[in-house]
């Protein structure tokens, strides 16, 4: 059992990296599109970390968790509904709305996961999962945008200045006007358990009531007990509660 739960510790701390959008979610007032400085560039992206946090007091989210493994991903193995509440002054909470599929997938995997964002989310804790220059070195790839979802966006080359389970090396890319997260693609750059290797994960944002929200989430992560395991979190019905001078 003790190894199972170890195997099992690495799919949760997967789908950690891959639900941790909300948190990591961007929202800025629209720039001028202009010639790209990097320093610039991500000056702007610090800016929109910070106007997403400042602007939003609390939201609701439907979060929907679905486990898949052995290279199946038509028919899940586990699957989970949740509505999850963020408040600015006390982090995430989470009601399980359903749960279905391997009990083994549930107790040590999806339940842990929900656990896991709660620590992350803690205010205490939040700002060290930011993409900001505190934690990350960014570096333009190239200066001209490239189109992805219909938007014109810049890719940024991430590498944290520390080693965690919940920060990622890959591409980071935000739109050209307003510098929010439209995709993120990378691997942790630390692996969560001795059993696998770091795991790879991407998500997907939109923007909503002017701040760029996490709708799409995939970890992959392979390890010796379970093979290769996937989770897609998919994100529904947002309602915010903006501060005051963002409804102004």
């Amino acid at each position: 059992m003790g190894s199972k739960k170890n195997g099992m510790r690495q799919l949760g701390s997967a789908a950690t990296i891959a639900a941790a959008g909300c948190t990591l979610s961007l929202g800025a007032p629209a720039a001028t599109l202009q010639q790209p400085d990097n320093a610039s560039i991500v000056r702007q992206v610090d800016a929109a970390v910070r106007a997403r946090f400042e602007g939003i007091g609390g939201y609701t989210v439907t979060e929907h968790y679905a486990v898949y493994r052995n290279h199946n991903e038509s028919h899940p193995a586990a699957e989970m509904t949740v509505k999850t509440t963020y408040q600015k002054d006390r982090g995430k909470s989470y009601d399980i709305v359903s749960e279905t599929g391997e009990g083994i997938l549930l107790k040590f995997g999806l339940h842990p996961l929900l656990d896991n964002e709660k620590r992350i989310n803690d205010p205490a804790n939040r700002e060290a999962s930011w993409f900001t220059s505190a934690n990350y070195e960014m570096k333009l790839k190239s200066p001209d945008p490239e189109q992805l979802d219909g938007r014109q966006c810049y890719a940024l080359a991430i590498k944290p200045r520390r080693k965690a389970p919940n920060l990622i090396i890959g591409t980071l890319w935000v739109d050209a006007s307003d510098f929010t997260v439209v995709r993120l693609d990378g691997t942790a750059s630390k692996s969560p358990s001795i059993w696998s290797g770091p795991p790879h994960m991407m998500r997907d944002y939109a923007r909503m009531d002017g701040f760029s929200e996490a709708t799409h989430a995939r970890a992959v992560s392979d390890s010796a007990l379970f093979g290769e395991t996937v989770v897609t979190i998919d994100y529904q019905n947002y309602q915010f509660q903006l501060n005051q001078a963002q409804r102004q």
